[in-house]
Formats: C-alpha cells, sequence, structure tokens
C-alpha cells in the first residue's frame, strides 16, 4: 500500500454507529430507513462487541451473527473539501463501502486491507454494510476432497475469514463480524511512496546489509538512507525507482532474548533534506538446517542453533478481535518474562497487526507465523482465489518487513495431517499450492525469513514426530507415558503439550463460582476436539492419577480443593519433565511450543495464562523450564541419572553444580558438586556418580535392597556470588512417596524492589503455592527443599493498592495453610 510520509492520518475511532438487520434487508445505504434504531459502536471493534456494550449480546451465552446485515456510519461533516484518502486496514468479512449513499468499494476478504481516493465536500456520509456470511457460506464451490470435522461449517474453506468462533470445543462461539482494524483518514499534500521495500540481512562476516526501493511520484533531487550512523544516497534506476543500499560492517545483530540482545538500528529516509523515519528494523540470519538426509528441522539464528521455546497466540480478546499495541502488551510481556523465544500465530487463528510484531522485535520474540489456511482442501485453482491470496500475503509481509522478529512462515496448520489422517495418499493432499505458489510468494516477498510447507509436515506420514516439524500430543492428549518424549524421537513441536489447564482460585471465584467437573458451566470452558468422547480435562486427570497414585475422580468427589492443587501440580510438572528432556544436549528435539499462550474465556482452557492475564501453575512452571541458564535432571534407568547445564547466552559462565540425594526428604545420604566454566551457546552433561565420585543408585534403577532416598536435588550456582541459578528435582519412588508434611516459616519484608515473601522449610516441600488476592507471585508452584529459602516477589495486581500483602502458602504434602 502507499506509503504516506509527513501526512496527517488521523483514526476514525468515534462517531460511529450500528444497525443490525435481517439479512439483505436493504439493498444499499440509501434505503436505509432514517431515522433508524442505531446504537454507538466501537471502531476499531466488531459487532459482538457494539451489541455487548449496548446489553445486546452475552459473550457468554453468544447468538449467531451469520443470519444478519451489520450497518456502520459515520459523518464526516466538518472536514476540510479536498484529496484525501480512506484506509480500511480490516474488514470482516463481506463489507460494501458507501460514500454519501453510492458504493465505492466491496471487500470479500477479512485480511485485506484497502485504501479509498476520494475528495471529501465538508458533508460528506460513510457507511459500511457488512453482509451476513450464511449465504456465502452455502455458496457451492469446487468439491473438497475430505471434509475436517474441526469447523462447524464447510463453507469456511471457501471464505477469507477467520475459524475462530467457528470451531465449537475449542473457543467460544463468537462471529468475528465488523471493522476489526482501524479506519483512518489520511489527507495528504502529494501522492506518496509507492511500492516501499525494506530488506535487511546479515552476512556471516558480521556485516549488515539495508536495501531499500521505492518509487516517488514527485520531482525530487536528493534522497539518502541512513542507519546506525551511516548513509548512502539513492540512486534512480531507468525504470523510474530510487534504490539505496548500506553496508553496515560489524553491526550489532538482533537475537531472540534467550540467546543475546535484541538489537533495533532506526532507518532515516532524507529527502530533499527532510527527514523521515522509515522504523526500527534488526539485522540477523535466519536458517532451516535439515541435516544430510532432509529429517531434521532446526532453527539458525546468525549461525546460533535456537532451541525454540514458547507458546501459539490465540487472541488478546475474542470478543473485540484488537490489534494495538496495549492490548498485546500485557499477553506478550507475560511470554517474554517466561523466557519463551518464539510465539507461533497458528492457521486457526487470524493474522495480528503490526503493532504485534513490533513488540516482538523489542522482546527478542521470534515469530513463527502461519498463513490463515487450516485443515480444508482449499480451492487453489480457481485464479480468483490465488490472485486475492496473492495480495493477503504480500500485504502481511510488507506491514511487517522491518520486523526481524518474523522469522518462519508457514503455508499453514494441519491441511497435510488432516487428509493424511483421513487415508488419501500424498498426491492428493501435497499439491504444489502449498510447496511451490506459497513459497515463492513468500521468497519474492521477504526472502529473509524461513518457509515451512505446512505443520506439521516432512515424515513418512506428515505428522510422525521423528522427522522435519511435528504437532505433537504422545505426551498430553494421547495419554502416553512421559518416556514417549524421547521415544517418538520429536524434531520441533510447532504446538505439543495441551492440558485443560486450571485457573488460580482467585480467578475461579470471580469468574466461574461453580462446582468444577460436575457443573456444565464449568465443562463448557474445558476444551475437546469435536466428536470425541473425551475431553482435555479426561487426559489431565489421566496424568494425575499417574504422577501421584491417585483416583483423580475419588479425589474430587472427597475434596473439590485439593483435586485442583494436584491438577494445578500435574500439568506443571509434566511440562517441567517434558522440556527437560527437550532440552538435553543430546537430545533429537530442535524446539516445542506449548498448546496455547492465553485462554478466551475463564474456565481450564489449554493457555497457560487465563482469559484475565493471570498466570497459571504450568507458566510458572514454563518460566523454569526455559530458562537460558538451566540444570536439568533426566533419569536414565541402569545409566544413572544424569546433569545437564545449559548456557543458551553470548557469555561464558563460572558455575557451581552441586547434586544431593535426600532421604525422607531431610537427610542428604550423598553429594557431590564441581566448578566449571559453561561455554556461550553451549550444553554439557555429567552422570551423578562422576560427581559423587562412586556408584549410587540414583534411579533406584538396580534396587539392591530398600530405596536409601526419595529425592535428588540439583542445584546451578553462579560461580562469584554463590547464587541459585537454577534447581531440579528427580523423585526416584515418584512423587507420591516425596509428598511430607513440611513446616514451612514465612517472612514478608518490604524492599527497595517491592513486598519480598521469604519461605524457608525443614522438610523437602512439594508444589509450593502462594495465593493472595492482592498480589501476583513472581514465582508459584515451586519445590523446595530442605535447609534453603527462597525470597518471592509480590507484585500489586492491576486493581490492588500498594498496600501490604496478605495471603497463605500451601504444598501438596500437607492441608495445612500458612498465612502471611
Amino acid at each position: 500500500m502507499t506509503t504516506y510520509l509527513g501526512a496527517e492520518e488521523r483514526p476514525l475511532e468515534n462517531g460511529w454507529t450500528m444497525l443490525v438487520t435481517e439479512a439483505g434487508r436493504y439493498a444499499t445505504a440509501r434505503d436505509v430507513h432514517r431515522p433508524a434504531a442505531r446504537i454507538p459502536a466501537p471502531v476499531p471493534g466488531t459487532v459482538a462487541s457494539a451489541l455487548a456494550g449496548a446489553g445486546l449480546f452475552d459473550p457468554e451465552k453468544p447468538h449467531s451473527l451469520h443470519d444478519k446485515d451489520a450497518w456502520y456510519f459515520r459523518s464526516l461533516e466538518g472536514e476540510e473539501p479536498g484529496p484525501a484518502v480512506l484506509r480500511f486496514a480490516g474488514l470482516a468479512t463481506i463489507a460494501e463501502i458507501y460514500l454519501n449513499g453510492e458504493i465505492r468499494l466491496s471487500s470479500s476478504s477479512m485480511y485485506q486491507a484497502h485504501d479509498l481516493e476520494l475528495v471529501l465536500t465538508g458533508k460528506d456520509e460513510i457507511a459500511i454494510c457488512f453482509r451476513a456470511l450464511e449465504g456465502e457460506l452455502a455458496r457451492r464451490g469446487p468439491r473438497a476432497r475430505w471434509r475436517p470435522g474441526l469447523m462447524d461449517n464447510q463453507g469456511l474453506r471457501l471464505v477469507r475469514t477467520t475459524p475462530l468462533g467457528r470451531m465449537p470445543g475449542w473457543c467460544p462461539e463468537i462471529h468475528p463480524v465488523g471493522p476489526f482494524r482501524p479506519i483512518s483518514l489520511i489527507r495528504t499534500e502529494s501522492d506518496g511512496i509507492k511500492d516501499l521495500s525494506i530488506r535487511s540481512s546479515l552476512a556471516e562476516d558480521g556485516t549488515g546489509s539495508l536495501l531499500v526501493s521505492l518509487i516517488l511520484p514527485e520531482d525530487a533531487k536528493d534522497l539518502r538512507l541512513g542507519c546506525d550512523g551511516r548513509e548512502t544516497a539513492f540512486t534512480l534506476t531507468a525504470a523510474g525507482r530510487w534504490q539505496a543500499k548500506l553496508s553496515l560492517p560489524e553491526v550489532q545483530p538482533w537475537w531472540p532474548r534467550t540467546h543475546g540482545e535484541p538489537k533495533l538500528h532506526d532507518i532515516t529516509l532524507d529527502i530533499d533534506g527532510k527527514r523521515h523515519s522509515l522504523g526500527l528494523t534488526g539485522f540477523r540470519r535466519i536458517e532451516i538446517d535439515r541435516e544430510t538426509d532432509g529429517q531434521d528441522f532446526a532453527l539458525f539464528v546468525n549461525g546460533t542453533r535456537i532451541f525454540c521455546r514458547g507458546a501459539v497466540w490465540t487472541n488478546a480478546d475474542i470478543l473485540r478481535l484488537p490489534g494495538a499495541a496495549e492490548d498485546y502488551a500485557p499477553w506478550l510481556a507475560k511470554a517474554a518474562e517466561a523466557n519463551m523465544n518464539m510465539i507461533r500465530i497458528g492457521g486457526t487463528m487470524s493474522y495480528e497487526s503490526a503493532d504485534f510484531f513490533r513488540l516482538c522485535d523489542r522482546l527478542g520474540i521470534l515469530v513463527w507465523q502461519d498463513l490463515m489456511f487450516a485443515n480444508f482442501d482449499y480451492p487453489v485453482a480457481d485464479e480468483a482465489f490465488l490472485a486475492s491470496i496473492d495480495t493477503e500475503i504480500r500485504q502481511l509481509l510488507s506491514a511487517t518487513q522491518v520486523s526481524p522478529s518474523l522469522a518462519v512462515v508457514c503455508g499453514g496448520s494441519e491441511v497435510y495431517q488432516q487428509a493424511a489422517m483421513l487415508g488419501l495418499p500424498e498426491r492428493i493432499w501435497k499439491t504444489p499450492f502449498f510447496a511451490e505458489v506459497l513459497a515463492r510468494i513468500v521468497s519474492d516477498a521477504r526472502p529473509s525469513v524461513a518457509y515451512v510447507e505446512n505443520a506439521p509436515s516432512g515424515g513418512a506420514m506428515p505428522f510422525s514426530p521423528n522427522s522435519g516439524v511435528t504437532h505433537y500430543y504422545g505426551v498430553g492428549a494421547y495419554c502416553r507415558p512421559l518416556e514417549d518424549a524421547r521415544r517418538a524421537g520429536v524434531r520441533f513441536a510447532a504446538e505439543s503439550l495441551a492440558f485443560a489447564n486450571v485457573p488460580e482460585q482467585e480467578t475461579l471465584d470471580r469468574h466461574l463460582p461453580v462446582a468444577p467437573v460436575h457443573d456444565p458451566r464449568w465443562k463448557a470452558c474445558v476444551p475437546r476436539d469435536r466428536g470425541a468422547s473425551w475431553d482435555f480435562e479426561d487426559v489431565r486427570d489421566h496424568y494425575l492419577g499417574d504422577l501421584y497414585g491417585l483416583d483423580p475422580a475419588r479425589l474430587r468427589r472427597e475434596d473439590a480443593g485439593r483435586y485442583l492443587d494436584f491438577s494445578r501440580a500435574a500439568v506443571a510438572e509434566i511440562v517441567a519433565e517434558t522440556y527437560a528432556e527437550w532440552r538435553r544436549p543430546k537430545s533429537t528435539c530442535n524446539g516445542a511450543l506449548v498448546w496455547t499462550l492465553q485462554d478466551l474465556q475463564p474456565g481450564a482452557g489449554w493457555g497457560v495464562i487465563d482469559s484475565t492475564g493471570k498466570p497459571k501453575s504450568v507458566w510458572h512452571a514454563l518460566k523454569r523450564a526455559f530458562r537460558p541458564l538451566q540444570v536439568a535432571l533426566t533419569d536414565e534407568g541402569t545409566n544413572g541419572l544424569d546433569v545437564h547445564l545449559l548456557n543458551d547466552t553470548t557469555a561464558a559462565r563460572e558455575i557451581v553444580v552441586e547434586v544431593a540425594c535426600l532421604r525422607e526428604g531431610v537427610q542428604p545420604v550423598v553429594s557431590g558438586k564441581r566448578e566449571m566454566v559453561l561455554a556461550p551457546h553451549s550444553g554439557e552433561t555429567i552422570a551423578c556418580t562422576d560427581l559423587f565420585g562412586a556408584f549410587f543408585d540414583t534411579t533406584y534403577a538396580f534396587r539392591f535392597g530398600p530405596p536409601s532416598h526419595d529425592i535428588t536435588v540439583a542445584r546451578l550456582l553462579d560461580g562469584e556470588t554463590g547464587a541459585v541459578l537454577a534447581e531440579a528435582f528427580h523423585f526416584p519412588q515418584g512423587r507420591k512417596t516425596a509428598l511430607h508434611p513440611a513446616e514451612l516459616t514465612l517472612t514478608l519484608h518490604e524492599t527497595d524492589e517491592g513486598w519480598m515473601l521469604e519461605i524457608s522449610t525443614s522438610a523437602f516441600a512439594q508444589s509450593v503455592h502462594i495465593a493472595t488476592e492482592t498480589h501476583d507471585a513472581e514465582e508459584n508452584w515451586f519445590h523446595l527443599a530442605p535447609g534453603t529459602s527462597r525470597r518471592i516477589r509480590l507484585r500489586p495486581t492491576g486493581a490492588s493498592e500498594e498496600g501490604k500483602p496478605a495471603g497463605t502458602v500451601s504444598h501438596l504434602g500437607s492441608q495445612r495453610r500458612f498465612s502471611f
């Protein structure tokens, strides 16, 4: 789209009204009766959010919007007469735009932006009609070769709109309709810059390169490109295109947050002495390594292998579908705090705005971007469809072209898998559309990103976890033992580890105060695959029983509170143990993303953060599992217990590793330690017996007599200060045996950094939980070894004052709650 440097651009946020009618009641804007019953409507926003604001729509009991037309109106009276541009950044989905009663533009894709050039008179009115989608969904197209069960209407494959709101069991059925992205009025004194192309890259020798080209309709004599304290002149080609290439030797590169600094540089464009900013960019190199056999999948950034960890994004608010930085920031800040270095926007979601990528740029979070294709057999032979897709993708990549965070563009989600699981041969589902057409568009528009055909893809079957990209649910939906995380030989999991994650009790008390599991209102918020006889709460219950030797149904009947606490602890333990396996130096796994980052409604959803923005137990576990400086333990059977030390950072670290085996959660029976230096971007594995200096049955694999210990504790200490950097735990007899009724000692301190809660114990305390309504604990659901103390920062919640915190601390080994 045209770039208007220095132009006045004003979002038309206020003054909109909305009228909802039966489908087809009014043919044009001139036919709408005045005055009609209209309600105020936020823009950007959706029909559902406007109706909810007027008390006409209940997000907890949504009704269909597919059979309605929605009319938006706004007066432009008083605007200065003259040429202008109306920019529509996103309209969902079948939209007609009228100016003074005359139709001026039509849109049939939620994923395309539009500019409407016009001459204002000072007495104008704009109207937008969002036509009922039911007619489009009923339209007949090319016959589908397979029919997925995920979506509630097969006609969605023919309409460029999000599946959000149309996947029963996955998300609330709130239909996305309306101007969900900004509508802006642009007043220009010139024609603006057209076809602006900005490409940054980083060579192997550390030299950055910035290539900028554009078409400038106005006459200009001197154009200069600047970045990182250097500049160069543009030249005008014979084709009338200005272009410049700037070389930046030894430029500071952009890194994912776990592996370095996400350094950004301002790009400037001087036109005849007038300076304009083209935005902030970063210089990095993205490569995919598939090994010599083509079966692997590892992401390299700036020549360094990155273990990608993070989560799959859903939406900042399914009612409003927002796209502003202030809407994204709380979620992405939580992702960054949890040491995530990648977020995936899946093909079952929707494209996010450039603000999303700008935040990820600053936070150092890589983005895996699926194109919006999921499960369906799309009409890829239709030329109009292909033309629309070409525009859609180029607009997305143009809007994010300076963003170093965009690392991977994927053709879509589970298209290959869906067809393959239905028994169709590869020639049916592996088409040139994903393998060639989309790849060509992405390569042409953004050559600095990696392209992946589909997620999953790459193996004998596209969903085989031991080759290419997979969606791994062996541990999880398929209830495989935790050992399956290694047995499956996972290479890269674009999604994994889905559970019905229970929110903190404070969230449940405020937003879902019903009996867990028994109440239908609770079950309505538990995700399930459509048509399945089980849901993801059943999956979580399976592992609760497996980890703790308890009957979840009985525990729920007899003590619902304890059941919820064990449920929260179980998922935290599963992700901790699984990522310890995947991150060990000799693992086949190069990355894994959790399904999903956030919930779309209150309840035990997939999200690691609940719909109010409060982290769940699993978020805290991931924060520890994702640490750049990490210690992990893995049970190697008769080979003993291995200690894995990881340093993702750019600096060498002097460290001390300590390991102790405890009897009855108190008494050390054997211990050892070692001082060493961890090289940058490296990992080391040490057998516990090497630290002990003699044989000891750490895994209780040989079983020569009764077990001598029930817990092994490993600590990673800073070699200079002695500060604990990370801890890991192993339970050779299972977690139930290690449930000790430890007494906790609590001390509350007020410091310059805020309130600190110090917790200590004389015996091992399993899954320690801090509960407070006024503050958020910076660490939670952690294990606490005897003879140590943990200082936890308590941060005031948004609704609380800076008063003294109060609450309780508990752990799984005791039903007592300790107050502070």
